[in-house]
């Protein structure tokens, strides 16, 4: 069995998932420690006035924390920002209500922390992809790891970009706004424009 190993994003690209479909199970590092200016917190949506980057606001910011301790600061605002963002940019694509629901409800349940969020986020977008594959955690940090499973971590990264075409291949499909097609963007851009061939466009994105 082929598993890769993998750290939470929010939101994750479609890079992201493009990487995962060929392993047999997902394992999520649990006890790595935050890394800042990474898509733990943050992800890349299509909007009106071209991407727009959402972070969400942490209240630990200083020195090695692991990301189970990381927690969200829900004194700021950033949630009925972002949703007012994600429904501007997409409340025209085809798909969005269907799914919008979902999310919205699993937003608001304000979880306490960023790792917790986004574990449950990344269960419904494969639930949203009709990915079966199993999502595991981690129980505790190995430097290096042996095969079958693949370290990933970090691999993905906004730093990296020229890393990407190790998992992902652009595969264009119409996008709300814009004539010339934007990549890189959250699996949110891919769902809301193209529901159920989502999963096809993924398949045609893998390099390999």
């Amino acid at each position: 069995m082929k598993t890769a190993l993998i750290e939470a994003h929010y939101l994750p690209s479609v890079a992201y998932f493009s990487a995962l479909q060929t392993f047999d199970e997902v394992m999520l590092e649990r006890h790595e420690n935050f890394v800042k200016q990474s898509y733990r917190n943050r992800c890349y949506i299509n909007t009106s006035n071209g991407t727009e980057m959402l972070i969400i606001p942490l209240t630990q910011k200083h020195g090695k924390v692991l990301i189970t301790d990381i927690r969200i600061d829900y004194s700021q605002k950033w949630l009925n920002n972002h949703w007012r963002t994600i429904q501007s940019a997409y409340g025209n694509a085809p798909f969005f209500e269907y799914y919008e629901h979902d999310l919205h409800q699993l937003l608001f349940r304000k979880f306490e922390t960023l790792y917790e969020l986004n574990l449950h986020l990344l269960t419904l977008c494969l639930r949203w992809l009709k990915w079966t594959i199993p999502v595991k955690e981690s129980l505790a940090y190995n430097k290096e790891v042996l095969s079958p499973m693949v370290d990933l971590r970090s691999a993905i990264n906004p730093k990296k970009t020229h890393h990407l075409d190790h998992f992902y291949k652009p595969v264009p499909y119409q996008q709300v706004f814009g004539n010339m097609f934007v990549p890189g963007l959250s699996v949110l851009d891919l769902v809301f424009c193209q529901g159920p061939e989502s999963g096809r466009i993924l398949r045609a994105s893998s390099p390999g």
